[in-house]
């Protein structure tokens, strides 16, 4: 999967680089037909100590799934975007897999009616 990292307003070291594009291409393990991610990377500007934040957004097939979390570490904001993008990806293989076997039940009893 190709994935893009966009920090906006500062400079991302090649570390945190290369930490976002694994644990992106974890989710790989859960849809292979991904067709590329985009990672945004911000600091807010707030009192808490939780100003980072990390926004995932994937496209596959007909669709796009998004995710945003807010921690103290991008690292940390990341894994929590990923682990939400990756029950998303469950819910939509569960989705997509209830509509093809309704699809199917369809066909076959319309087939047996003529």
């Amino acid at each position: 999967m190709n994935i893009t990292v966009q920090s906006i307003k500062f400079d991302a070291d090649q570390k945190l680089v290369d930490f976002i594009k694994k644990r992106a291409n974890k989710l790989d393990q859960y849809l292979d037909n991904i067709i590329e991610g985009v990672c945004y990377l911000r600091l807010e500007n707030v009192e808490d100590e939780a100003n980072k934040i990390a926004e995932l957004k994937l496209n596959i097939p007909g669709n796009q799934l998004f995710a945003k979390s807010q921690a103290k570490t991008f690292e940390e904001a990341v894994d929590i975007a990923a682990e939400s993008l990756r029950r998303q990806i469950n819910k939509h293989k569960t989705k997509t897999r209830t509509n093809v076997s309704n699809h199917k039940e369809f066909l076959t009893t319309e087939g047996e009616e003529s």
